[in-house]
């Protein structure tokens, strides 16, 4: 009877042992993301850095005008390589307040501007390596 369990219980772990044949795709993640520092005088707008790759972005935007403006990121004029797949705003900011947006860039030109301040672009380049078996990443 013994010998029947043993056998029975070695059956049932070899069967449950045996799982679907299917490949798992490994997907890679995507890259880190990389924070961008934007300053909004009451003269013009200012982005550092002002050269990136492609992928996820911190927008962190520091109104220091005298009045609450509204950041605006899109394409240049008459440019048909937009870093954004859609317009992005900020929203207004109060004087001497801060903001931060969520962006995926994508490679192409970007202008920020803030109403009537000199505005600042921004150049996105090809994808950044993908932070797969990065360590310590969020």
């Amino acid at each position: 009877m013994r010998k029947r369990m043993v056998g029975a219980i070695s059956v049932a772990m070899l069967v449950a042992g045996c799982g679907a044949s299917d490949d798992y795709a490994n997907k890679e993640r995507p890259p880190s993301p990389v924070n961008v520092s934007v300053a909004v005088t009451d003269a013009r707008v200012t982005v550092t850095p002002a050269r990136l790759g492609a992928g996820p972005a911190i927008v962190t935007i520091s109104n220091q005008s005298a009045r609450p403006r509204d950041l605006r990121l899109a394409p240049p004029d008459g440019s048909s390589s937009a870093c954004l797949d859609a317009d992005a705003a900020s929203g207004p900011i109060n004087p001497m307040g801060t903001a931060r947006l969520s962006v995926e860039l994508t490679e192409g030109e970007c202008v920020l501007s803030a109403g009537d301040a000199r505005p600042a672009h921004l150049t996105v380049g090809a994808l950044r390596p993908s932070s797969q078996n990065r360590l310590l990443l969020p």
